[in-house]
């Protein structure tokens, strides 16, 4: 889907290809294997302004739109997925801001979080509240001068290394999803602390940790939108990041895609390259539009962001994103891993770390069991 990209977007694009392969894809299988933080990696998209293309120029980003973002991402997942978590979870944490924050708030945390200065993270989940946001148990008590802040989150992305992070809590219980706050927390906040390093199927690479919260004083200046307002700026921050995350399955799918095709034309097998047989030509085939199709509903969600942002089509399209592009990269990677035989059973090769990334961009941000109830609410309506 080339025509639809200008000439910046296709600029960048390729210098981000060529970065992911020089910088990225030589220590994919290291991190991977050894499960361990890039931080040499987070200093490469720092230095190329990479961490902020959504965010607009007056507050340190790029201001390059949506689609920039996702071809961002698709670049950097095509050659490591963990790498790519990095810029998803960034715009997780900066586009509630974006969306609800206080010109002081924009000023004061999307700088830091554009440049490079500080990852950010989203504490939502919890062990009882995973897609049931509205079960989470914690709470915000207003006090003198802020809130008062209890409780725990689970499987927080960045959550070791975050320095700013959004966090959903109750102020008022009694009204359900309309007593749901959002606050700032920086690190360092008196009674915040990170538990454990989660040992994930997948994105190695990616810090997972559980965010606890006991007797933390959130400044007033901090409630991030609205008393009340958490939950709506949460869900659509959604809107904007599933297209994301669909850009991220989209890269690994892709990167699967390029490896089996050059995989079935090296192997020799009955004394002829894999890819002269029609089994294996029709599964390439189809591995490929599964990825041109998740392509083109990625780009289109993308785009709709840029241009219609408040379009009413906008939860569905970007539901629809998330929902085909996850799958297809769940399908293709499998089908990937059956290419190689038994050699893409093994870590000498990549597509077995393809496939284990793949699976939680069928989890995170909504599973896709939500994205079709999501979908089928705007069909139905």
């Amino acid at each position: 889907m080339d025509f639809i990209l200008n000439e910046d977007q296709g600029m960048l694009r390729d210098t981000v290809r060529r970065i992911a392969e020089e910088k990225f894809a030589p220590i994919a299988a290291e991190i991977d294997e050894k499960e361990t933080f890039p931080q040499a990696s987070v200093k490469v998209l720092a230095e190329n302004g990479l961490l902020g293309v959504q965010i607009p120029e007056t507050y340190g980003g790029a201001g390059a739109g949506m689609l920039a973002m996702v071809l961002v991402v698709e670049e950097i997942a095509r050659v490591c997925a963990a790498t790519s978590v990095i810029l998803t979870t960034q715009a997780l944490a900066s586009d509630p801001l974006l969306l609800a924050g206080t010109e002081d708030q924009k000023k004061n945390f999307l700088y830091r979080l554009a440049s490079g200065d500080c990852l950010g993270a989203c504490g939502i989940t919890e062990p009882g509240a995973g897609s049931d946001v509205a079960g989470m148990k914690t709470t915000a008590k207003k006090v003198d001068g802020g809130y008062l802040l209890n409780g725990a989150k689970i499987f927080i992305t960045n959550g070791g290394e975050a320095q700013i992070v959004t966090v959903l809590a109750y102020t008022d219980k009694d009204k359900g999803n309309r007593g749901i706050s959002m606050l700032i927390l920086e690190k360092g906040d008196a009674g915040f602390s990170v538990g454990k390093h989660e040992h994930k199927m997948g994105m190695h690479g990616s810090d997972t940790r559980e965010l606890v919260f006991e007797d933390v004083f959130v400044p007033a200046d901090r409630l991030l939108g609205p008393e009340g307002g958490g939950f709506r700026t949460l869900m659509t921050t959604f809107n904007y990041t599933r297209p994301a995350v669909g850009g991220q399955a989209l890269g690994i799918a892709q990167g699967a895609l390029e490896a089996s095709i050059r995989y079935a034309k090296e192997r020799v097998q009955f004394g002829k390259p894999l890819s002269s047989f029609q089994g294996m030509q029709w599964m390439l085939a189809e591995m490929a539009l599964k990825v041109e199709t998740a392509r083109s509903i990625v780009y289109r969600a993308a785009s709709m962001i840029d241009s219609e942002p408040d379009a009413p089509d906008l939860p569905k399209i970007a539901s629809m994103a998330k929902w085909y592009a996850s799958d297809a990269a769940m399908q293709v990677t499998t089908d990937a891993v059956q290419v190689f035989g038994g050699y893409g059973y093994v870590r000498e090769y990549p597509v077995e770390r393809m496939m284990r990334d793949a699976k939680i961009t069928q989890i995170y941000e909504g599973t896709n069991q939500i994205q079709r109830t999501i979908v089928a609410g705007h069909l139905l309506r």
